[in-house]
């Protein structure tokens, strides 16, 4: 049972709801893009640059439908498409709901749809739960050179506040596309910094993203968004322990993100406040979660609105860490090329940058050997094996019976690592491979950029591919590939809530029952 809305809070549900439609119309254009470099007056004299807050805050607030290129609205259609792919994966795969499960036992006002949930549940509940959703494959996009798995924090919170606000379609991609372009752009301000210390930029950076996003949606002002950042820097968290044994709280960190950011921007709107200097402080961000205040978010920030970086993240082929998608790649490039059979193979040498040693290769018993599915998609020599026996990596390669399977373990055993100095990292995720044949024969291909990057697309076809298999899981062929189009229909529809009732049809299968195919 749904407890009472009380009168305050039906006054407040319906004023974001004005706002959301008033957004979908045309509104008098204000001049757009912004300087690069925002000033404001200090009253004591002279001119003070924006604090980082402010300058998201103003961008958040003036862009419009209109300023937007039509490259980086497809491209922002086509995230939204794969990232709800990828939590109805999941969902089908009965996997990653937890946060479903607590969400459902809370309860509360019926506002937003979560996966696998006919029964509409708290916005930030929602978003929490498809957060873990979305995620917990480790399918979702990355951009490369902030670090960062954009979409699968902003998608989660703008989905969750549009459906409760009643915004059109527009305003939904539109706030996504501001929050995925915050969340970068702190990303990059300090590249790989945030992985070096232990922390998941991921949840860290993306909680500004998801709150800017909910921000827009739910019409707040530059005033009350710069707050909504502040408030958001004390709920930022993620940290990078679960690889010390495999367990799976990765998957939390954009549910946790997502849900925050709504709640930073609900505290925001109802009057609190929070520190304009968030980012940049002398225990901002980057002090207390780097180190150092020094940073390029200067730089960062000023390309807001002029250069666009939605177009630049990474869609990914394969389940698994993106550390591992080039060797992947290269070594079925190499048995593709050459035909090698796995009666071939004497040893695999991984190519890979010295960042991804932590992350998929070492320590060698663990990733041997992996304890539980999720660390085996951190294992880059299970991922090898898998692609040498079975001839694919796919959503059904990281379950607990294949984890078990003898073949599988004992090909493992042949991959040993080699670490490289790639020109290209860290904008890309680069990778090779070397494999030595039983006649002694040494192959090897390099990938200077992974596929599914900018630089090495997948085809707008393959990626709306990887939906329909990922949707078709828990919803069937039909309602998966309707679901499709009306996504991609986002922009024509005067509110979303009419498309994302059907994510909770989505229907749960038992862990583990799907066996590796060809393909």
């Amino acid at each position: 049972m749904t407890r009472p809305v009380c009168v305050s809070c039906r006054s407040q549900l319906r004023k974001w709801r004005l706002i959301a439609s008033s957004r979908s119309h045309d509104r008098k254009r204000s001049s757009w893009p912004p300087p690069r470099i925002v000033h404001r007056r200090n009253p004591t004299g002279g001119t003070q640059v924006s604090t980082g807050a402010e300058r998201i805050s103003l961008f958040a607030h003036e862009l419009r439908w209109n300023d937007v290129p039509s490259p980086v609205v497809a491209a922002a259609k086509l995230h939204m498409l794969d990232t709800i792919g990828c939590g109805l994966a999941a969902r089908g795969l009965g996997v990653g709901g937890e946060a479903l499960s607590v969400a459902v036992e809370q309860g509360g006002r019926p506002e937003s749809t979560a996966i696998g949930c006919e029964q509409r549940l708290p916005a930030p509940s929602a978003a929490f739960a498809n957060g873990m959703h979305c995620h917990f494959l480790d399918y979702d996009d990355t951009h490369t050179a902030s670090g960062t798995h954009v979409s699968v924090t902003v998608v989660p919170a703008a989905l969750a506040a549009a459906e409760a606000a009643g915004a059109s379609g527009r305003e939904l991609l539109i706030a996504a596309i501001i929050g995925s372009e915050t969340a970068i752009r702190i990303g990059m301000a300090a590249p790989l910094e945030f992985h070096r210390r232990g922390f998941h930029p991921t949840s860290v950076c993306g909680v500004f993203g998801a709150t800017v996003a909910a921000s827009r949606i739910f019409g707040l002002g530059p005033e009350a968004t710069a707050n909504a950042l502040g408030i958001a820097g004390s709920l930022a968290s993620g940290l990078f322990e679960y690889l010390g044994d495999g367990s799976a709280t990765k998957p939390l960190h954009p549910g946790w993100a997502a849900q925050s950011g709504i709640q930073a921007a609900r505290l925001a709107s109802h009057g609190t406040t929070g520190p304009r200097t968030v980012l940049e402080g002398r225990f901002g961000l980057y002090a207390a979660f780097v180190g150092k205040s020094e940073t390029k978010i200067d730089s960062q920030l000023a390309e807001l609105g002029h250069g666009w970086e939605t177009p630049n993240i990474a869609f990914k082929p394969y389940p698994a860490c993106h550390f591992s998608h080039a060797t992947l790649d290269a070594t079925r490039k190499l048995v593709n090329d050459r035909r090698l059979r796995l009666a071939d193979v004497d040893r695999v040498v991984a190519l890979v940058p010295a960042d991804a040693v932590a992350f998929v290769l070492e320590p060698a018993e663990a990733k041997l050997r992996p304890r539980t599915p999720y660390e085996a998609k951190f294992s880059l020599q299970f991922s090898i094996a898998a692609l040498l026996v079975d001839g694919r990596v796919g959503v059904d390669t990281f379950t607990e019976r294949r984890i078990a399977d003898p073949q599988l373990l004992e090909v493992a055993r042949r991959v040993d690592f080699e670490v490289r100095d790639y020109p290209t990292y860290p904008a890309a995720f680069p990778g090779g491979v070397r494999i030595t044949t039983r006649d002694g024969t040494a192959l090897e291909v390099d990938l200077p950029h992974q596929r599914g990057s900018s630089a090495n697309p997948m085809r707008d076809q393959d990626i709306r591919g990887k939906f329909q298999a990922n949707a078709t899981l828990a919803l069937g062929e039909t309602a998966a590939r309707k679901l499709g189009i009306e996504l991609l229909a986002l922009d024509s529809r005067s509110d979303v809530g009419d498309v994302l009732v059907h994510l909770g049809r989505a229907k749960s299968n038992e862990p583990g029952v799907l066996s590796p195919t060809g393909g």
